[in-house]
């Protein structure tokens, strides 16, 4: 008989942090809004991100906030183009604290809001040593040392999530559902502007809920600056993933290709995106039950590593069996 999930947070308001900043990533101003709302005029002149402030005022105020969930501490603790106390003023937080570990005892989770793999082992460490539910921003780590950690922590039991926001693409989702108009799918492929190891994750976890588990190995022609990485899948599909680190205009573009059919499709609602995934972490805090398995986290970690594993070794085939 299996034990009924019980809540993380078993309180109507929950209060939480966002820790974190890294350059070029603007998601403590937007996450806080999408919980506590924003000063529209000083978010439209100031938010040193143009785009936030302009998908933040498309929303109906009525549909722009996550309901009974408040984020009450921000820290911002790294190198990066904006202060706590901005982003705070920006986006109604009501406390900014020097620490990370300030909020502890303060907060019901935490959301590390920062997209360097490298750093989420000791951005995180605190927090699981205190029991604090966590999110962890994409990608959740960039090593195999660091996912072996987060893998045993979970073997521990400790409440941790990471995805990207494009898994919740509502573009994509009618394909998560099923691809049977497609047949067998044979050809995949996604592209995404920035470098691999940071943005490489928001194109594999889009495809991922597509073709589901099963990715054999990776290889990466490409350069760090145009990273070509074709997977082989287990159901014998070929994934392509491009990150050509100036295509801004080919962000989330996808094609689906199968012995039927085929489809292409673009992502263009980044508000959804990120509400959706920020909507799944609350329910996680409120019911234990995960949005999906962990299993699916720590294989697109593999599926990271290896691209840059490959690109490291002049384009080796890299199983991802071998990796842990």
């Amino acid at each position: 008989m299996y034990e009924k999930a019980k809540p993380l947070v078993d309180k109507e308001n929950i209060k939480l942090a966002i820790l974190g900043i890294t350059p070029g990533n603007g998601h403590p101003y937007s996450w806080s809004a999408m919980f506590n709302g924003y000063d529209k005029k000083l978010m439209t002149e100031e938010c040193p991100y143009a785009g936030i402030p302009q998908y933040l005022n498309k929303q109906p105020e009525e549909s722009l906030r996550i309901p009974n969930a408040q984020v009450t501490h921000i820290c911002c603790v790294g190198e990066g183009d904006f202060s706590a106390e901005h982003v705070a003023r920006c986006s109604n937080i009501p406390n900014v604290v020097e620490k990370p570990e300030d909020v502890i005892g303060k907060v019901d989770a935490v959301i590390i809001a920062t997209d360097f793999g490298y750093e989420h082992v000791e951005r995180a460490r605190p927090f699981v040593e205190a029991g604090i539910p966590i999110f962890v921003d994409k990608p959740m780590v960039d090593s195999v040392k660091d996912l072996k950690i987060f893998n045993a922590w979970i073997a521990e039991g400790k409440p941790i999530l990471s995805s990207s926001s494009m898994r919740y693409v509502k573009e994509f989702f009618p394909y998560q559902l099923s691809t049977a108009n497609l047949g067998q799918l044979r050809f995949v492929s996604i592209t995404t502007a920035k470098m691999w190891e940071t943005y490489g994750i928001h194109a594999l976890e889009a495809i991922y809920p597509i073709t589901g588990p099963g990715y054999i190995s990776a290889r990466n022609t490409g350069t760090i600056d145009r990273n070509v990485v074709h997977f082989k899948h287990k159901d014998g599909i070929d994934v392509v993933v491009t990150a050509s680190k100036d295509m801004y205009g080919g962000f989330g573009y996808l094609s689906l290709c199968g012995t039927l059919g085929s489809d292409q499709l673009s992502s263009k609602d980044s508000f959804y995106s990120f509400k959706t995934q920020l909507e799944s972490f609350v329910s996680y805090l409120r019911t234990g039950v995960r949005p999906f398995p962990y299993s699916e986290t720590e294989e697109l970690m593999r599926m990271v590593i290896a691209g840059t594993l490959s690109r490291e070794q002049n384009g080796k085939e890299i199983f991802l069996d071998e990796l842990l």
